[in-house]
């Protein structure tokens, strides 16, 4: 077969499909995160009760922190609980490709991660303790992030056998999933219902989109031309490994040799993606350890009684902000690929993104006892979170596309050579 005979992709039937998991992938981390509002309201102690004023530069103090211990842990514990599970399965991706199918790891993922929300949409309405609501939350965040890191690794290596184009609208989902969780945050909140009203048809919206996500998945197999490029995968499959053993025979040994020397001398430019690697990881590391533990412990000065922002302020400063810019500093790497590979200016701009520490921190995050205030105006937070974002989906999707293009750019030079020898 040959891609001059390959059936069209009718309505982009297989590319909307691949953008509806690629939003799957990450939807239900951001619903989790986007939806602290709710769940450090389930955690709240009601005998404490903290006293607020407001001083001459326009900085909220809290006179004694009103949170619990639960209350004031939990965006860190989460992330920690978030983090660390989805580190720990994206590196055993390799190992559980080879002994569990494709389609188990799929399917069995968005199972998983569905009946997670389903349980966390039937809390919503059932009273638990705070300890055994905050422990139950982290394993249910566990459990998403565990699963999550199978389902991502899985669905990069099912869109590896069709056309190179295919692995946009993953990228295209999983940007905007961060858009889509905190904007339907935003009408939950605006739909005046009570914060558990609101919470119980935030999270069914979220079962909705893994639900299509679990059926456009099964639609999948039986699109002509997504099966065409699953038979065309496996016959060059099997080509590739007669083409080594061909490699291995006395007539082939002074090709075998060549490709091996080609390839002993360039060892040293893996550095540059290893380089590229670490960048990347450099980026996420600065994003997660501010976001959103961080960010969201800042309040707002500039609110007027009744006027709704205060309620609003994290949601459309914090989550939607963060998404929409981190989405826009992706899509601009298709036009726009500044600086170079080889530019210093690459790693720089990666290492400048710490001031992004100080920075949030110096803006009225509460509770506080030591550091003042310097960038009391919500204004600056602002400024802040457009620069941080737009610079994480930038710099991150810079660094990403420049590793597999060198690489590319590597094998059709050995390929040339080794026509020429």
């Amino acid at each position: 077969m040959t891609a001059s005979n390959a059936p069209r992709d009718r309505y982009n039937a297989v590319w909307i499909i691949f953008f509806i998991l690629g939003l799957g992938t990450l939807l239900p981390w951001n619903f989790f995160m986007t939806a602290t509002m709710y769940f450090t309201q389930r955690l709240k102690d009601p005998q404490t009760n903290g006293e607020h004023n407001q001083t001459a530069n326009g900085s909220v103090v809290i006179e004694g922190d009103s949170r619990n211990v639960l209350e004031s842990k939990f965006n860190n514990v989460m992330t920690l609980c978030a983090m660390v599970p989805l580190l720990i399965f994206t590196c055993l991706n390799s190992f559980i490709h080879q002994r569990i199918p494709q389609t188990l790891r799929i399917s069995g993922s968005l199972s998983v991660i569905f009946v997670v929300f389903l349980i966390t949409a039937v809390l919503v309405r059932v009273e638990m303790e705070p300890l055994s609501f905050f422990a139950f939350t982290m394993i249910k965040i566990i459990c998403i992030n565990s699963f999550g890191a199978i389902l991502q690794g899985s669905l990069f290596g099912l869109a590896g056998m069709l056309p190179a184009s295919y692995t946009t609208p993953i990228m295209s989902g999983q940007g905007l999933a961060g858009t889509f969780a905190a904007f339907s945050m935003i009408c939950a909140l605006a739909s005046g219902s009570a914060l558990q009203d609101s919470a119980f048809g935030y999270f069914i919206t979220a079962c909705v989109v893994i639900l299509l996500a679990i059926v456009s998945y099964l639609a999948l197999p039986k699109m002509e031309f997504f099966q065409y490029y699953s038979e065309s995968s496996g016959s060059r499959s099997s080509d590739d490994e007669e083409n080594k053993m061909d490699l291995l025979k006395p007539g082939n040994g002074q090709r075998f040799i060549f490709i091996r020397n080609l390839s002993m001398h360039n060892k040293s430019r893996s550095l540059f993606i290893w380089v590229m690697a670490l960048s990347v990881c450099f980026v996420f590391t600065v994003t997660i350890g501010i976001f959103p533990a961080v960010t969201v412990e800042v309040k707002t000065t500039v609110a007027e009684k009744g006027n709704g922002w205060d309620t609003y302020f994290i949601p459309v400063s914090c989550f939607l902000l963060f998404n929409v810019m981190d989405w826009v500093g992706r899509s601009l790497t298709a036009v726009c690929m500044w600086p170079g590979k080889d530019s210093v200016w690459l790693p720089v701009l990666v290492t400048a993104r710490l001031v992004f520490v100080p920075l949030f921190m110096l803006c009225n995050v509460q509770p506080r006892h030591n550091l003042p205030v310097v960038f009391a105006h919500d204004a600056w937070y602002i400024i802040f979170m457009i620069l941080f974002s737009f610079s994480n989906g930038y710099l991150a999707s810079l660094c990403m596309c420049f590793g597999p293009k060198y690489v590319q750019n590597i094998i059709n030079m050995h390929a040339v050579r080794l026509l020429e020898k």
